[in-house]
């Protein structure tokens, strides 16, 4: 059974993510899915209104009652088409909706009143065909990341792993230190704010605010190269190193900043902290519940012990891992382009702004 997570953006469907149901009960024949169906989400906050047309089918499905099964006629849509046009109707879609803000629904009756302007079916085949090639590279480009990316993880597992058996054994205190740059704000200036990523995936930056808005709350300047955590998310590998673009922001007093006082490079901690053996580490300071009730206790965290090698072996291990980090940061940064691309051209080729001819030479 196809739920609204197997719905995807770009008009993808992930059968990996639908669930089983007795087989033994019978389905009326509207139910039974078919391949060129398109499922529209009917119902959640984020996901109603994302459509995705059926490419495949390798066993009997059906969809759950959140989503709503289109059937295009054959006779106007070429294969493919019709769940392109409907997957950049999201936004149609959600002015439709009906109901509370945690109870919205989309009919089947609204998902009808919304109109698609229909090509010729030759031209139909030809806008499926240019997409489906960026389609193709982007699923390329997807599947290079995420084999990279285990690459990645491996080896900075291993080389951790490693460390804590052969390297020197300190406690974290000893190499770390707190900084702290209090800032007393005023009412009438502006501060820029830094939020951490859980799961190691960095920092990001927010816009400013003024001192009043602040109001009682502590704050404090970072600088490029603190080592920040996120001490109501460290359990989650919420730590992150500032870098050199992020200047002149500050973080609230729930984001300590630290810097080595060995002269060793901070890059070696982030790492370290975004290893399984890292967050673990981050999770047993952190005692309580979960979310805000899992608070890390800094005193414990620098009394923990950390496997240190020597400062040649940590340089070494630094440039290897990093340089894994940016090239699939690279391949990352080719994939949005060709997203950014693939939603231009489709919106341009739907209405008209864009020529065929045109769109072939991109693609």
């Amino acid at each position: 059974m196809l739920n609204q997570k197997c719905v995807r953006q770009e008009n993808r469907i992930e059968l990996s993510l639908a669930r089983r149901t007795d087989p033994s009960r019978a389905l009326p024949e509207h139910a039974q899915l078919r391949i060129g169906d398109v499922l529209i989400n009917s119902t959640g906050r984020g996901t109603l209104g994302r459509a995705a047309e059926i490419r495949e089918l390798p066993e009997s499905a059906t969809a759950d009652t959140h989503v709503t099964i289109v059937r295009p006629d054959p006779e106007r849509f070429a294969s493919g088409f019709a769940g392109l046009a409907l997957s950049t109707r999201k936004t149609d879609f959600e002015s439709l909706q009906t109901g509370s803000t945690n109870q919205t629904e989309l009919s089947a009756i609204s998902i009808a009143s919304v109109s698609i302007t229909l090509p010729p079916i030759p031209t139909q085949e030809r806008i499926v065909e240019v997409i489906g090639a960026i389609d193709d590279h982007i699923t390329m480009l997807d599947a290079e990341i995420s084999a990279l990316d285990a690459l990645f993880k491996g080896r900075r597992e291993e080389l951790f792993a490693r460390y804590s058996t052969t390297g020197t054994t300190l406690p974290i205190g000893e190499i770390l230190q707190e900084v702290k740059r209090p800032i007393t704000t005023t009412p009438e200036a502006e501060y820029l704010q830094i939020g951490i990523r859980s799961h190691g995936r960095g920092l990001f930056t927010k816009e400013a605010v003024t001192g009043e808005s602040l109001g009682s709350k502590k704050v404090y300047w970072v600088e490029p190269g603190d080592l920040v955590i996120n001490i109501v998310f460290a359990w989650e590998g919420a730590v992150a190193v500032v870098p050199p673009e992020v200047k002149g922001y500050c973080g609230s007093h729930r984001f300590p900043a630290y810097q080595r006082v060995d002269g060793g490079d901070i890059e070696f901690f982030r790492l370290f902290f975004s290893s399984k053996a890292g967050t673990q580490l981050l999770a047993n300071c952190s005692p309580g519940g979960a979310g805000r009730n899992r608070t890390l206790n800094r005193r414990r965290l620098m009394q923990s012990p950390v496997g240190m090698p020597s400062a040649q072996e940590q340089e070494r291990a630094i440039y290897e891992l990093q340089t894994q980090e940016a090239s699939i940061g690279a391949l990352r940064t080719e994939t949005n382009r060709l997203r950014g691309m693939r939603a231009s051209l489709l919106s341009g080729l739907l209405d008209r702004s864009i020529t065929l001819a045109d769109a072939e030479r991109e693609a």
